[in-house]
């Protein structure tokens, strides 16, 4: 048997999330599907996050592990070619260690939130950034972002059906920046709570148009409550963009 690691992009769009579900397609289905029509073995495909429904990636990485020896050259069209229209792709493949696993190995994840701050409706980026007319205040938002930084309880921003044994997380890092009528949220953690991205940009965002002021994002993140939360930033802004081991 023979662990193979796999890098992937997909446009979450319309997929009910990474984790194979009952109620819509997965993108962990449409991998083990594609590999299962090139190998003819049923396969489980681990990925290194359970990104949600409509949420983006630039570099997912996962795990299978397959008794069929596979030659990297024929793998990446092959199964390519068997995921067809599905807004995945496989973008690399190598052999691995039996003990490699995809999520628990990971060291580092970041994501990045996309906001489009115009009055002009999107076209090109429909479904792939979070679209603000009202102008938002950076300035203000860099700083709620930087209270964010270090190790906290992150239970204003964890999803109430989160499995996570613990709310303290460590953000390694935070950025917040303007790009003419974009504004990119960047974060790096080892690990990050069910919706707690999402999360932290709706109070962010808070910030940013006037809703709260410092003092009102403080209570909320130091309340440890969820019902102090703003709502979650819609899943189109949200991208995995990064994994390091």
């Amino acid at each position: 048997m023979q662990r193979y690691k796999i890098k992937i992009e997909y446009d979450g769009t319309s997929f009910v999330g990474w984790q194979f579900q009952k109620n819509g397609l997965s993108v962990q289905e449409v991998l083990q599907k594609a590999i299962f029509n090139f190998s003819k073995e049923k396969v489980l495909v681990t990925g290194a996050g359970r990104t949600d429904s409509g949420v983006h990636a630039y570099e997912q990485v996962a795990h299978f592990d397959l008794e069929k020896k596979i030659e990297k050259k024929k793998f990446l069209p092959a199964v390519n070619s068997h995921i067809c229209n599905k807004s995945v792709a496989v973008l690399k493949i190598n052999k691995t260690s039996k003990k490699f696993h995809a999520r628990f190995d990971a060291k580092k994840r970041t994501y990045q939130y996309v906001i489009i701050n115009r009055q002009s409706p999107l076209t090109i980026q429909k479904n792939k950034a979070w679209h603000i007319r009202k102008k938002l205040n950076v300035k203000a938002m860099k700083k709620g972002a930087k209270i964010l930084l270090g190790t906290h309880d992150f239970s204003t921003f964890r999803s109430s059906s989160c499995g996570a044994k613990s709310p303290i997380k460590t953000m390694e890092k935070i950025s917040v920046r303007k790009i003419k009528d974009k504004i990119i949220l960047k974060f790096i953690s080892k690990s990050f709570l069910q919706q707690q991205v999402r999360s932290m940009v709706g109070c962010i965002k808070y910030l940013g148009d006037g809703k709260w002021n410092i003092d009102d994002f403080k209570k909320s993140f130091k309340s440890k409550k969820r019902i102090k939360c703003a709502p979650p930033a819609p899943a189109c802004g949200l991208y995995l963009t990064h994994i390091k081991y």
